[in-house]
């Protein structure tokens, strides 16, 4: 398949997915996979970024998903990373709002926002059957010469 019209896709350097549980426990499984992998390409600057990044997207995912698994890709792009948490049920999308001081419920996206040079939530398509979401976020690093 090509891409769009007007539209050149990127060359993928590597892609990497871990399933896991959709529970809590699974922020920190989620954090050493993505330092795996990018330590394997060797993108270490962008590694504490992303570890922030993912846990807040697995908590997120977690606290709304009511599928019992949830998915970690890390796309890896000649000037940047993708990460995103995916689950297989299309409802229930995040939405915007504070962080609460007292709730412990987390900051939601905006920490990742904050952080990452893009972040959003995205539909999961199978053809034109709608199978999931996924929470995603990018991070940029330029291409050394």
């Amino acid at each position: 398949m090509s891409a769009p019209c007007g539209l050149v896709a990127a060359p993928v350097r590597a892609c990497y997915r871990m399933s896991a549980p959709c529970a809590p426990g699974t922020a920190r499984l989620a954090r050493e996979f993505v330092t795996a992998g990018l330590v394997a390409v060797e993108r270490r600057r962008a590694i504490e970024t992303a570890r922030i990044c993912v846990s807040d997207a697995v908590a997120t995912v977690v606290r709304r998903s009511r599928m019992p698994e949830l998915a970690v890709e890390v796309t890896v792009y000649d000037e940047r990373v993708v990460v995103a948490v995916c689950d297989d049920e299309p409802g229930r999308l995040p939405w915007p709002r504070q962080a609460d001081g007292g709730e412990g419920g987390g900051s939601g996206l905006a920490l990742v926002r904050r952080l990452a040079d893009a972040a959003g939530v995205s539909w999961v398509w199978d053809g034109l059957e709608l199978v999931g979401k996924q929470v995603w976020f990018e991070l940029r690093e330029p291409v050394r010469p």
